[in-house]
């Protein structure tokens, strides 16, 4: 119930003005050329992080499972507990390593480094390093499970007919995990489509995002609009879901293929 009555009362109120029901607010959001900025920078910000977090944590947990079981234990604690640290903490972390008077920054400053005189952590390459760094634990205790999935028998048997590890990658390992990986790839994007709190606490409502421009709405910088904030709310379920809807479609493809 507390799921789905606010989602109710949101779907509700994206229909409805002082006057009664109206579907002004959809026409709103879907003529207003800053809101559909808003979408194309959440899709495109959400899909790339989502990418580069899912290619890394590949390599992370291909690297994981050559270590003995104690350490990969310990290995997956620090990452469980470097999953939760999102949010305003996350921010205020990059914040006080990479901001304009971050530790990072002032020393290599004081260095004569410029590794940093051309990157702005309040920017869309700054608010990109945050989404891909809340993004990586998650891909990587999302993907640990999959590799499970790859049998030794398999290697063995590749091994044996002259299938070098390259070989074996290409045309049996990936294919079997591709599912999981394109499953994985749906949740990492719903995950940053959704995030708010630690874009909004690193640049405020300069930039312009969907989930932004919902907090905006509702807070009002001059007056609030709930109803046009929940028609934007409204959409933006309706991308995440579609992405999820479109994964599903594809894993059930792809093992079909298989």
């Amino acid at each position: 119930m507390f799921f789905a009555l606010p989602l109710v009362n949101m779907f509700i109120s994206s229909f409805t003005d002082s006057d009664g029901f109206t579907m002004n607010q959809y026409k709103t959001t879907l003529t207003s050329s800053y809101i559909l900025q808003g979408f194309k920078n959440s899709i495109t910000l959400s899909a790339v992080s989502a990418l580069v977090a899912l290619v890394v944590t590949l390599f992370a947990v291909y690297a994981m499972m050559r270590f003995s079981d104690p350490v990969r234990e310990r290995i997956l604690v620090m990452i469980n507990l470097t999953s939760n640290f999102s949010g305003i903490p996350l921010a205020f972390a990059f914040i006080v390593l990479l901001g304009n008077s971050g530790l990072f920054t002032l020393m290599f400053e004081k260095w004569g480094i410029d590794a940093f005189s051309s990157f702005s952590l309040y920017s869309w390459s700054g608010l990109l390093l945050i989404y891909i760094y809340f993004q990586l634990p998650l891909s990587l205790m999302l993907l640990y499970p999959i590799y499970y999935g790859i049998q030794q028998q398999w290697k063995d048997a590749a091994a044996l007919l002259g299938a070098n590890t390259i070989q074996f990658w290409m045309k049996i390992g990936i294919p079997v995990m591709l599912p999981g990986i394109v499953g994985t790839f749906s949740i990492l994007f719903a995950n940053a489509m959704g995030a708010y709190a630690s874009a909004y606490a690193l640049t405020g409502s300069s930039f312009n995002l969907a989930a932004i421009r919902i907090g905006t709405l509702l807070s009002g910088d001059i007056f609030a609009q709930p109803e046009l904030a929940s028609a934007i709310a409204v959409l933006l379920g309706a991308t995440m879901i579609s992405a999820m809807i479109l994964s599903e479609w594809s894993i059930k493809k792809t093992r079909r293929n298989l």
